[in-house]
């Protein structure tokens, strides 16, 4: 049988006499590729590392959902969840990031068994306005516009019905301002959005070219600077304006427990997810407390108070259907 090849013999141009020919590549081309390659390998090697010393730390709220259940028993759990990021993805336009239906059964499957809180950011009535689930607490513009249910819920008592909690009230017409403020300034750099959150603001940069981000901070920075009583945070993405009062995720969350009658109570079981540095106020609480569970929804190693983790919220729904699951099984 003939052999066949790309190229025959007889294509090939003959050697010329007296020329030396190299292989390919040289010598030094092939010793400085292989220490880039040694170093993107020692660089994932160390990625890995780093990453499963972390999952050890903060192991899949999945994985150890027995361990979590364990915990739990004879306690009565009470859930609180983030929205951006935990119940809908992140997205370049921020009025996008609607939830999917079959997230919308599972928190509502939850909020049958379990009383329930979404604690965002965002404006208190564009969070209802995503969820559509009036059995829901919900705590907007971190915690600092609460209100209870306004359908009815078997978990909520008489007065936890009728909470409502806005303690930087008297900041609202300083908000305004400096949402205009902000709208105005920030105009010249293309993907750069307001949102005005009631008694927060975000100024939203995902959309941003990176090299233009130094400068958006700047101009937020220096329309700040006006405002004492108002301050700057980082979120992904977002930078955060807040009145500079003693209130924040983890305060709407002992308000909460409070209002459902757990105050200083042995028998909660408080489990919080969410995705943002905001949410690390109410790990930090529950830490303090020794009650119940945070969990961080990430892909990457962060630095938490979150005792397990979750890598997307595919991930949340998953765990949402288990907690429902392990309840109709008791």
């Amino acid at each position: 049988m003939t052999k066949h090849s790309a190229f025959s013999a007889e294509d090939a141009a003959p050697a010329q006499t007296g020329r030396r020919f190299t292989s390919y590549p040289p010598a030094s081309c092939r010793t400085a590729a292989a220490q880039a390659t040694g170093c993107w390998l020692d660089a994932a090697v160390a990625r890995r590392a780093e990453h499963d010393d972390w999952m050890e730390k903060h192991p899949s709220a999945l994985a150890e959902f027995e361990s979590v259940l364990a915990a739990a028993k004879g306690k009565q759990v009470v859930m609180f969840l983030d929205y951006d990021g935990t119940l809908s993805p992140i997205v370049k336009d921020p009025d996008s990031a609607v939830m999917t239906d079959e997230m919308r059964e599972a928190v509502r499957g939850v909020a049958e068994h379990f009383p329930t809180a979404i604690v965002s950011g965002r404006c208190r009535d564009k969070v209802f306005n995503f969820v559509k689930l009036a059995e829901l607490y919900y705590a907007g513009s971190h915690g600092m516009d609460i209100k209870g249910p306004t359908a009815q819920s078997k978990h909520a008592k008489a007065k936890a019905e009728a909470v409502l909690c806005q303690p930087a009230s008297e900041f609202l017409p300083v908000i305004d301002e400096v949402c205009r403020a902000l709208t105005a300034t920030t105009a010249a750099i293309p993907g750069a959005t307001v949102e005005n959150n009631k008694f927060c603001l975000s100024v939203h940069f995902r959309c941003v070219q990176e090299e233009k981000w130094r400068a958006l901070e700047d101009q937020v920075r220096s329309v700040l600077k006006d405002y004492p009583d108002l301050h700057l945070t980082k979120g992904r993405k977002v930078l955060e304006i807040r009145p500079s009062i003693k209130w924040d995720k983890g305060n709407a969350l002992q308000f909460l427990l409070e209002a459902l009658g757990f105050a200083d109570s042995n028998n909660v079981f408080p489990i919080y997810i969410g995705d943002d540095r905001t949410d690390e106020d109410a790990f930090k609480v529950l830490r303090s407390m020794g009650q119940g569970i945070g969990i961080l929804v990430s892909k990457i190693p962060k630095e938490t108070s979150a005792s397990y983790s979750l890598q997307e919220p595919s991930e949340v729904k998953e765990f949402l259907h288990k907690l429902v699951k392990s309840k109709q099984r008791d």
